[in-house]
């Protein structure tokens, strides 16, 4: 099966590192142009010079702070106004770590902002188009916490629950306009993400990161974390026309980790 995005634009949230970065390089070498969306513009710049443009693709990037609701609003309205996305993929830094015991209500509301309300918002925009040219990907990174909590990840949790409960509701919505919704639970992934939880984690537990990873690397029956690059391919499917029949689904990607069905 050949994967081709050619002609196709893409918007990629997060995307000067981790998940986001190789989900955005993936889609550029399946023929997509573009848009890198992060706070590091030293970073994004960097990327976009390396990426795939065999195809003639054009790539750029645009400067956001997600956790900064009003600002973010204005400066995506105005990308808008001048571009139009085939290809949307939600994705944002995650909430700082803790348990529930740990938060206040307005560590949710912020929470709230960055996880939920860019989410929402960013793709009202996109769906204007989508809908106009009776076809759209939307693909949100959500985590396998929304089917199996962990006690730690109390904000995200909670939060990523309320993204792929509306993408369902969404996905029913746009699906007659040949525009697909669906969410992906991420598992472990070799990111500096993990790596800053994990530090904290074995800061509390008295032991060295290097035993909490080994320990989670245990916890998985695959027996290792998965490489951002395998996200990108996932991605890169669902974006695809072949996933055209694939819509409101929330597709674990975690090595096996979940345990639920």
């Amino acid at each position: 099966m050949n994967i081709s995005l050619k002609g196709k634009n893409a918007l990629v949230g997060g995307s000067s590192k981790g998940i986001g970065e190789a989900i955005a390089r993936q889609l550029a070498e399946s023929g997509a142009s573009v848009t890198l969306m992060a706070r590091s513009e030293e970073r994004m710049q960097a990327i976009v010079e390396e990426m795939d443009t065999s195809q003639g693709q054009k790539h750029q990037y645009l400067v956001v702070d997600f956790s900064d609701f009003e600002t973010y609003k204005s400066t995506i309205s105005t990308f808008f106004e001048h571009n139009t996305i085939d290809i949307l993929v939600n994705n944002t830094q995650g909430p700082e770590g803790g348990g529930a015991l740990e938060k206040n209500v307005e560590d949710y509301q912020k929470a709230f902002d960055l996880l939920f309300k860019s989410v929402v918002f960013t793709t009202e925009l996109a769906l204007k188009y989508m809908q106009k040219n009776q076809w759209g990907r939307i693909i949100n990174i959500a985590s396998i916490s929304v089917k199996e909590p962990l006690n730690y990840l109390a904000l995200s949790n909670t939060i990523r629950a309320a993204v792929v409960t509306w993408a369902k509701s969404l996905a029913y919505d746009v699906a007659k306009d040949g525009i697909t919704v669906n969410s992906t639970l991420t598992g472990y992934f070799d990111t500096d993400r993990i790596a800053q939880l994990n530090a904290k984690k074995a800061e509390k537990l008295g032991i060295s990161p290097d035993e909490v990873r080994a320990n989670m690397e245990e916890q998985v029956p695959v027996k290792r974390i998965g490489d951002p690059k395998e996200y990108g391919y996932l991605v890169a499917f669902l974006a695809s026309e072949q996933a055209a029949f694939i819509t409101g689904t929330n597709i674990p990607i975690d090595g096996g980790l979940l345990k639920s069905l």
